[in-house]
């Protein structure tokens, strides 16, 4: 081989070391753009993800702080109601007792009261239908009736035999009235019928001191 094969052989191993090395440059050109723009996608979506999961915590910092408020909002409402519930319970027993010492000073004033407790006694009387009854009455009321007990029997109810008891019974007022054999009574004593008619006192004493809160019929039991 002649030294101008030999040059030509060169050239032609130059140029294609040439042009292996420019496509080399080429393909890494290439691999860095493509992994410059991988990078970049794979950051935008570590953002893209890192605000949804921002998005996704506040959203639920937000929910978590709205159910605590309205738990905090429930437990107010519901020591409010109870607080009311226990201050208009207290004012429904205020007024209960009210009604008792306008009882007790009605069983002191004798003229007001022996008219009231022959209301009394003469409605149980006539409830029972038996022709031999028993009167209890409490110890000031015996002294009280005693003296007279047989004019008073006829007077207030005739027709039918009434023993005044010689036991006192523990009361404001009244009397309790019942069947010689015990099966049969009726307490009219003060606090037999306030007892019975303690649903109707305290109706109308809540809507006398809560009717703009509580409509009729709500009432309180403690």
């Amino acid at each position: 081989m002649n030294d101008r094969s030999q040059i030509n052989d060169r050239s032609r191993v130059d140029a294609l070391e040439a042009t292996l090395l420019d496509r080399a440059k080429t393909l890494a050109k290439a691999y860095v753009a493509e992994g410059r723009r991988t990078r970049e996608h794979m950051i935008e979506e570590a953002h893209e993800q890192l605000r949804l999961r921002e998005e996704r915590e506040t959203q639920n910092a937000k929910a978590l702080a709205e159910r605590l408020f309205r738990q905090r909002v429930q437990a107010g409402e519901i020591k409010l109601q109870e607080e009311l519930a226990r201050f208009q319970w207290a004012l429904v027993q205020s007024a209960v007792e009210q009604v008792k010492e306008r009882l007790r000073q009605l069983a002191e004033d004798e003229p007001s009261y022996l008219p009231v407790l022959r209301r009394l006694l003469r409605r149980a009387v006539e409830a029972i239908e038996r022709e031999e009854l028993v009167i209890e009455v409490n110890a000031r009321d015996q002294e009280r009736l005693r003296p007279h007990w047989e004019e008073w029997r006829q007077e207030w109810v005739p027709g039918k035999r009434l023993i005044l008891s010689s036991t006192p019974r523990e009361c404001l007022g009244g009397a309790l009235v019942r069947s010689a054999d015990e099966r049969i009574r009726v307490d009219n004593t003060f606090e037999g019928r306030l007892e019975r008619l303690q649903e109707e006192l305290y109706r109308v004493i809540m809507e006398h001191l809560f009717a703009t809160v509580i409509p009729p019929g709500a009432l309180p039991h403690g």
